[in-house]
C-alpha cells in the first residue's frame, strides 16, 4: 500500500502542538478591518484551538503516519 501524503494546504494553516491539540488561525481578521467594530477585531486577533472530529481529521491530514 502507498504512504499517505500530508495536505499541504492544511498544514500551512494549522499545526500540532506540543501537547498534541491542533492549532489554527482565527477568520475573518484579514481584511476589511475599517467596517468591524474593535471587539469583533480584538476577538479574531490570535489564534484557536481545533476540538473534537474535526481536531482529529485535521492531525490524519497533518501527519499521516503517526
Amino acid at each position: 500500500m502507498p504512504k499517505l501524503k500530508t495536505k499541504k494546504s492544511i498544514k500551512k494553516r494549522m499545526k500540532i502542538t506540543k501537547s498534541g491539540k491542533v492549532k489554527r488561525g482565527k477568520p475573518f481578521g484579514r481584511h476589511y478591518k475599517a467596517g468591524k467594530d474593535p471587539a469583533r477585531k480584538r476577538r479574531v486577533r490570535g489564534s484557536d484551538l481545533c476540538v473534537g472530529k474535526i481536531a482529529k481529521k485535521m492531525k490524519i491530514l497533518i501527519a499521516p503516519g503517526r
